[in-house]
């Protein structure tokens, strides 16, 4: 229940004993959080299909523009590429060829692995637009799993994705980010891993001040890294081509001449390929934010998906061109050895490049985190304080500084290698699940607009996928991760039960709340705003 402040006498005491925020409507009436009255959400509609039946709208009650404290739509198509390129291009293509060489042991196949990543995202992607414009509300998976199968499996996603997933992403990018800042200034041995770490947790900081500033302001920087980023990729990609017009093209000759790997092996390079690719649904965690969703989303995926594949593909036979499988394996940093074999005293430019890249990608990782968390916990899933927004700036500031704190603790306590492999593996059951969801409400909900449709093949295919890569590395290579992994998620189902499910809350929480509310100046975004 919602515990804020208000500068006048407008609560209502609900039969909890809890105060409720109203407002008043046209005709005088008292309107609980905005939900009655005509200032309210739109009445029901009737179904596209002609049967006449009426149908509610999908979207979650939340942030609309009848409240007073809301979530303004200010991303357009550019910042929606700009999110999708920005925070895929991130550590991993500078990092993971040499990951993709290792578990394939073949040029050939390692290259169609990252061309089938490509394909496999921009898949997913399109399933999400559909899902994304049937729902426009934030939040992603969670409220295509709410749609679809109800709340428990919605906060089980809610729950691991909030204290393991999005954290995990963002610690694993500020580490990258972290090691080739330093290792610009560390030139005859390996960068202390303390000081590794502090640079990691001051980039956490300035990316929590920027996306608590403004949004705009948050994506102004996201705008401007993924264009410096999109530069570094050319150079590298037109390094490549004078190497390759050089006459350099014996890696690139034999490319299928080492052994084929076996299953688990191909699944396990899948989980390095698509760590690279990841980003391609963050998107759809903003929704609530994006100009005319039903166009801008479907269309930035199309945009940004191919863009980024295509830069995959060209800087992985750059790198072919400048040195040989071996080399790219034994490499620390594949990107700066590229910088030093091709652009000579211009070499610099790669761990900048770098560290650009993935200062990018974390800024865009913390903004997408911070709706989910604000979504979740809109519909009572996480902390009330989580859904709050600010009420000058109007960004989620509690659901980001939630994030960036764990994302701190887990830079101080992992490593990237031990983050990486249960990351994909956790992440991939989920995005089966929604795979799932789009099947599911194709007959559960057959009325429901769908501005953006895709053919029912294309869900059915990832589905398939991520059964694939969630179960083929625990038959090949069983690791107890994995069982840790599921235990896990289904922990969350202790939590569920007595304080969602039975909506028990301890007392001291509404003191908690308060505190935090008055601290940071946030309202919850169905109120009317504490200040003018």
């Amino acid at each position: 229940m919602y515990q804020h402040v208000q500068p006048n006498n407008t609560n209502h005491i609900h039969a909890n004993g809890h105060n409720v925020p109203t407002k008043a409507t046209t005709n005088g009436t008292m309107c609980a959080n905005g939900s009655l009255g005509t200032e309210g959400p739109e009445a029901p509609e009737t179904d596209s299909s002609g049967t006449g039946r009426m149908r509610k709208p999908l979207e979650r009650n939340g942030s609309t523009q009848n409240h007073a404290v809301h979530l303004e739509r200010r991303l357009g198509l550019f910042s929606g590429v700009a999110l999708i390129v920005g925070t895929m291009i991130g550590s991993g293509i500078f990092v993971s060829p040499s990951g993709l060489l290792v578990r394939t042991g073949s040029v050939g196949v390692s290259f169609i692995i990252w061309l089938a990543c490509g394909v496999l995202s921009l898949l997913g992607a399109l399933a999400y637009a559909e899902l994304g414009t049937m729902n426009t509300s934030s939040g992603a998976e969670w409220a295509y799993f709410m749609d679809a199968y109800g709340p428990a499996p919605a906060f089980l996603f809610s729950w691991v994705s909030t204290l393991v997933l999005k954290p995990s992403q963002m610690a694993i990018i500020c580490l990258s980010f972290a090691q080739y800042a330093v290792e610009a200034f560390v030139t005859e041995c390996d960068p202390p891993r303390g000081v590794v770490k502090m640079v990691a947790l001051v980039a956490i900081v300035m990316i929590l001040f920027v996306n608590c500033y403004s949004v705009n302001l948050g994506m102004a920087v996201q705008n401007v890294f993924t264009a410096a980023k999109l530069v570094a990729v050319v150079v590298v990609i037109c390094g490549g081509a004078y190497k390759l017009m050089q006459g350099n093209t014996q890696h690139l000759s034999n490319a299928f001449s080492g052994p084929m790997p076996n299953v688990g092996s191909i699944a396990t390079a899948f989980y390095t390929g698509l760590w690279a690719y990841d980003g391609w649904n963050n998107l759809n965690y903003v929704t609530e934010e994006i100009k005319n969703p039903s166009k801008n989303l479907p269309r930035s995926i199309i945009i940004g998906i191919p863009l980024v594949t295509l830069c995959y593909a060209l800087i992985n036979i750059s790198y072919l061109a400048a040195m040989s499988p071996e080399e790219m394996i034994v490499s620390e940093a594949v990107a700066v050895t590229f910088g030093n074999r091709v652009l000579g005293a211009l070499a610099w430019l790669m761990p900048l490049s770098v560290t650009i890249s993935t200062f990018g990608s974390a800024n865009g990782t913390l903004f997408a985190a911070g709706r989910l968390c604000f979504a979740a916990s809109r519909e009572g899933h996480l902390l009330d304080i989580l859904s709050y927004v600010h009420v000058r700036r109007l960004t989620p500031a509690p659901g980001l500084i939630f994030h960036s704190l764990i994302a701190s603790a887990m830079v101080l306590h992992g490593t990237i290698e031990s983050l990486i492999d249960f990351f994909s593996f956790t992440a991939w059951i989920f995005y089966g699940g929604a795979m799932l969801a789009l099947i599911v409400m194709r007959y559960t909900k057959p009325n429901y607009p769908r501005p953006y449709k895709v053919p029912i093949i294309i869900p059915v295919v990832v589905l398939v996928i991520s059964v694939y890569l969630v179960a083929a590395p625990i038959f090949e290579t069983p690791r107890v991760e994995y069982l840790y992994a599921l235990l896990f998620i289904f922990a969350g189902l202790i939590f569920y039960v007595p304080f969602v499910k039975l909506g028990m809350t301890p007392r001291f929480m509404n003191k908690v709340t308060l505190f935090f509310q008055l601290l940071l100046e946030v309202v919850p975004t169905s109120s009317m705003a504490m200040f003018e």
